[in-house]
Formats: C-alpha cells, sequence, structure tokens
C-alpha cells in the first residue's frame, strides 16, 4: 500500500461492523472510565524508563495560540493581572509580582490539547455506555479528563509514515492504511505493542514550513488514519493515540453519522483517549539523529472535574 494507493472509503455497514467490533466496554468493569488507559500497567511504566539514553527531553506541543489564525479561529484569552507597572498592586507591603489569567476552547484544529473519553457520543453513548446526561452543563459527570490525573507516563512510539514513504509530507485528506503503519514499524524497526503510547506523524508541520507558515486544516485538509487502522489499534493494544492532525483525515470521510470515525469508534468504543495537533517537527529530528522511534513520554493533564479535555505539552525524553 502507498500514499497515492488508498483504500477505499468505508461503507456505513463497514463502520456499523467496526463499531461492534472495537469495543472495550466492560473488559474493565461497568464503571470503568479508564478505558485504554488500563493497558498501561504500572509494570509497562516501569519498563519505559528503559526508553531513556541520552536525557534529551523534547516537547510535542504548539505554543498556546493567543492570535486567531486559520488553524485556530477561536485562539485562547490571556490578559494580565499585573504587569510590570504594578507590581504592589497585589497589597502585601514589600511584595512584587506579576499574575496573569489564561481561558480558551479546549478543542478544535489547532490548539495541542487531550481528548476526554465523554468528548465524544455514538447514538447517546460515550465509552462504556455512558448517557447525555452525564455532561451537564455544569460539566461532565463521567468518563472527564479526571480519569488521566494521575498523569500518563509510558513507551512512546513515534511512526514516521512520510518517511517510511519516502515523500516530505502527507497531502490533505490522505489515508493511512494498516500496511501504511506496518511499513513505518518495519522501516524503524519497532514494534507497536500492548499500553504503548502510539505517536502518529502525517508532516503537518512541515507542510506549514512549506506554504511558508499560512496553514489551513480544512482547505487544504490533512491526513489521517483510514477506519481500518480501528483494528490495528485494537489488537495491538495502543493505550493512547496522538498525532500532529486529529487522527482523523480532514475534512472527513463525508458519510453521514460516521464523519470522523477514529474520534467517533476509537474514543466511544475502544475508550482510547487522543491527543490532537501535536507539533512533532523538533521529535522527528531527535528521533532521526538517534535513529531510534522510542523514548519515554509524559502527558500531564490538568485536574479539571468535569472536564471533557485540556491543553497539554507532552514531553518525550530520549
Amino acid at each position: 500500500m502507498t500514499v497515492t494507493d488508498q483504500l477505499p472509503v468505508p461503507t456505513p455497514e463497514r463502520l456499523e461492523q467496526l463499531y461492534e467490533q472495537c469495543s472495550n466496554w466492560g473488559r474493565w468493569g461497568d464503571d470503568d472510565e479508564l478505558g485504554a488507559l488500563n493497558l498501561l500497567t504500572p509494570e509497562r511504566r516501569v519498563a519505559a524508563m528503559g526508553s531513556v539514553r541520552s536525557g534529551l527531553s523534547v516537547s510535542l506541543a504548539h505554543d498556546l495560540p493567543k492570535v486567531p489564525s486559520v488553524e485556530n479561529p477561536f485562539p485562547c484569552h490571556h490578559h494580565m493581572l499585573a504587569s510590570g507597572d504594578a507590581l504592589d498592586s497585589n497589597g502585601i507591603p514589600g511584595y512584587e509580582a506579576t499574575r496573569d489569567y489564561v481561558g480558551t476552547d479546549v478543542h478544535g484544529l489547532g490548539t495541542t490539547h487531550i481528548d476526554a473519553l465523554c468528548h465524544m457520543f455514538v447514538r447517546g453513548r460515550s465509552f462504556n455506555g455512558a448517557t447525555p446526561d452525564t455532561v451537564k452543563s455544569t460539566g461532565a459527570t463521567a468518563n472527564t479528563i479526571m480519569a488521566a490525573a494521575g498523569g500518563i507516563v509510558g513507551r512512546g512510539v513515534l511512526l514516521d509514515v512520510p518517511r517510511a514513504l519516502g515523500v516530505p509530507h502527507l497531502a490533505g485528506n490522505t489515508t493511512i492504511s494498516p500496511d501504511d503503519l506496518d511499513r513505518a514499524c518495519a522501516a524503524q524497526g519497532v514494534h507497536v505493542g500492548e499500553g504503548d503510547l502510539l505517536v502518529v506523524a502525517t508532516g503537518r508541520d512541515a507542510r506549514r514550513a512549506e506554504q511558508r507558515g499560512r496553514f489551513d486544516p480544512i482547505g487544504d485538509g490533512m491526513a489521517g488514519l483510514h477506519a481500518e487502522c480501528l483494528p490495528w489499534l485494537h489488537e495491538r493494544g495502543v493505550a493512547l493515540l496522538g498525532g500532529d492532525g486529529i487522527s482523523d483525515p480532514m475534512p472527513g470521510v463525508g458519510i453521514h453519522e460516521w464523519p470522523f470515525p477514529i474520534h467517533q469508534i476509537g474514543i466511544t468504543r475502544i475508550g482510547l483517549m487522543l491527543i490532537d495537533n501535536l507539533r512533532l517537527d523538533d521529535l522527528l529530528d531527535a528521533c532521526a539523529r538517534a535513529e531510534r522511534w522510542e523514548f519515554l513520554l509524559t502527558v500531564g493533564p490538568l485536574r479539571i472535574p468535569g472536564g471533557t479535555g485540556c491543553p497539554v505539552n507532552p514531553v518525550a525524553v530520549l
């Protein structure tokens, strides 16, 4: 399978089949909210420490956007509560300090963020069958980001799909097949297994650089995983999935009820938390120089009771 020889768009019938096939509902109990993160056991966390050799740490996050752009038309709100001309505004004699405020839309196509399992529903059900009334105007009461409040630490594996296919980046709306993932594994000499934190590179950063910094994820499109990758992820026991796009191709498969199957089936049935909009250029360079694509990966979600996700700064330690 090559980047120009893509799998056909899945039929609605096939997506229904994948929805039934790729399920972890009840696997860890009817009240489970960790989903696939259950596969990241303490023993696997300890083993992941063995991936550290040089100690080089690399951020996988974009700067939190403060200015509107095509990639993020709704940037964060950032303003100063006490700036340099008001150092004594705290009201404590001798205490000089600055303070600021940040508020943001968690999701979207520009901010590096993690999706909690309450982020997606299919026919009124999120992971493990949770119903819409578990997400109220005050926040969610099931499958929230608090399930990952203890942090996510494990063996990260980066699959550089463009490198494996011999191209600088993948074109918009390109679908990555299971064969493409296998080809990247073979080219890099890595195996994706149970409890791994998988990062899939499509070359979004390279596309942005080639287009002199202007990139429209909707108009230009983004590469992503074909729905047939869902059994691949499920069978291998991937605990967390991240990518430089949203893991689904953009603008999507165009099927009624199934516009973004990786999100819809991956989150609601596999229980797979997703990290969207990673910045991978630095990690790609570091891995290529070291000629190794596995590392210790740490993700520290904010403790937001009721949260459907949050911005994150994943850090790889090589």
